[in-house]
């Protein structure tokens, strides 16, 4: 059992450097997934994945199974469904940032979803932040390169959506430890979405044939070093500090992948859309920040 340090105790060495090493981690996730949609079709990669994710998870799922009702939601919205647009924004899409900015509307969604589904309250400052946020991804969109995305970014925030209608639900679910719970996912979104690549997918056989060991790398990373390693270590994080003082950090995960985007696949960055990208990431920041704020207080009384 791991005893939770002190909540404003500076973070350690130790701490800061997992920190960096999701935010990196998932931030080449992000590109990853471009790359891997760039040979194979989309639901395909998604199920490869999980394929990949399961054959190491799958120790970890084990009875009890508390609140089944909501783990069902959870398993089927967190799992095929948002993976599942997750691969078809990235398939979509020309460029890696447009969409990897635009998923991150999943924390003022959480917020939205919590005040409507739960009756949860909504500080000023977190309207505020969504307001940004939202303003951030449509002026990012509005870009004259960015606008023939429109379609991926539109996908890439359903896919945000769906992860944040998760999250509000894993709230009021008894607690089931993360790899446990990517464990579940993994197991739900495997047959899903390889049978959907069955039914609406083609010639997935000849991709993966042709498939070049970067592909199958960037397969590997999103089944083993993004859903487990990377997991682990956010799980390790929040046993030792609450969620709220770890999460605002992870939110620079689209600057790596805009990084990667335009240094090494040909990204275009415009004014406009390194404008809506940031007014996006700070909105989100707003939000993170409102909702630790707000969390703590209930806390307290």
């Amino acid at each position: 059992m791991i005893t939770p340090d002190k909540p404003h105790s500076p973070l350690s060495l130790i701490e800061i450097a997992a920190i960096v090493a999701v935010v990196v981690i998932w931030g080449v996730n992000n590109a990853a997934a471009k790359l891997a949609t760039e040979s194979l079709p989309p639901l395909l990669t998604g199920a490869l994945r999980f394929a990949v994710a399961a054959a190491c998870l799958i120790p970890f799922v084990r009875p009890p199974f508390p609140n089944w009702k909501s783990l069902l939601i959870i398993v089927g919205v967190g799992g095929p469904l948002h993976y599942g647009l997750i691969y078809l924004a990235f398939w979509l899409a020309r460029d890696v940032s447009p969409v990897s900015v635009a998923t991150q509307l999943w924390v003022p969604f959480t917020a939205l979803f919590a005040f409507l589904l739960l009756r949860e309250k909504i500080s000023r400052a977190a309207l505020i932040g969504m307001g940004i946020a939202f303003l951030g991804v449509a002026w990012m969109t509005l870009d004259p390169h960015a606008i023939a995305d429109w379609k991926a970014i539109l996908v890439g925030v359903a896919a945000s959506a769906a992860w944040a209608i998760t999250t509000v639900v894993a709230r009021r679910t008894t607690s089931i430890p993360p790899l446990k719970m990517q464990g579940l996912l993994a197991l739900t979104a495997l047959p899903i979405l390889a049978f959907a690549s069955a039914f609406f997918e083609r010639g997935q056989l000849e991709a993966m044939q042709q498939a070049t060991p970067m592909v199958w790398a960037c397969v590997i990373w999103a089944g083993l070093v993004s859903s487990v390693l990377a997991t682990t270590m956010v799980f390790w994080l929040v046993q030792k500090r609450e969620a709220g003082r770890v999460t605002p950090y992870l939110l620079a995960t689209p600057v790596v992948s805009i990084l990667i985007g335009w240094l090494f696949m040909g990204d275009v960055l415009t004014t406009q859309i390194l404008t809506g990208a940031a007014l996006t990431i700070a909105g989100v920041g707003v939000v993170a920040l409102a909702e630790r704020g707000l969390r703590a207080g209930a806390a307290k009384a």
